[in-house]
């Protein structure tokens, strides 16, 4: 009898088809088909101005000055609570809304997805309002006029609401 040899194993050939260099490079090969992109932030269209300033654009210690100070005397910045209070959408305040929102819902005022009723947690609604404040400290001047209304409009709400469900139980 003739002894059967087993087939040749197949080798097998290992391509890296990633984009990308461990040092976060594009490689040589994906050069000519990659383009940059226009990030798909789009700033919100400026009103229209009545008449053009010609003013020069403002140094960075006018802008700190304006958010530490407020407005100058003949400024005006009337917004409402609301107003202030809608999320502009930047990632700390994206992040800041996620703990805005465990505060309310520590205080009953939000139904938690795993709860089938509003439960009261007073202590878990002053430690969120803590690290809201202590945030606020820390970012103080280095917030836009944006993000600082969001932030002192939900802090001043939770205080309020928190004194308010203290005070009932």
């Amino acid at each position: 009898m003739a002894k059967e040899t087993p087939p040749q194993k197949e080798q097998i050939k290992v391509t890296d088809k990633r984009i990308f260099t461990p040092e976060g490079d594009i490689r040589e090969e994906f050069r000519k088909d990659i383009r940059p992109v226009e990030p798909s932030f789009k700033p919100e269209p400026a009103p229209p101005a009545q008449e053009k300033s010609t003013a020069a654009p403002r140094a960075p210690q006018e802008e700190r000055r304006m958010r530490t100070e407020g407005p100058p005397p003949g400024g005006d910045r009337r917004k409402t609570v609301a107003d202030k209070a809608q999320n502009p959408g930047t990632p700390f305040t994206n992040f800041l809304e996620s703990l805005i929102v465990q505060a309310y819902m520590s205080l009953g005022m939000l139904r938690s997805p795993y709860q089938p009723k509003p439960v009261v947690d007073v202590e878990a609604a002053r430690q969120m309002i803590e690290i809201l404040t202590v945030l606020k400290e820390k970012t103080e001047g280095n917030l836009s006029e944006a993000e600082e209304d969001f932030l002192t409009a939900h802090l001043g709400e939770l205080k309020l609401a928190f004194v308010q469900r203290t005070k009932t139980i």
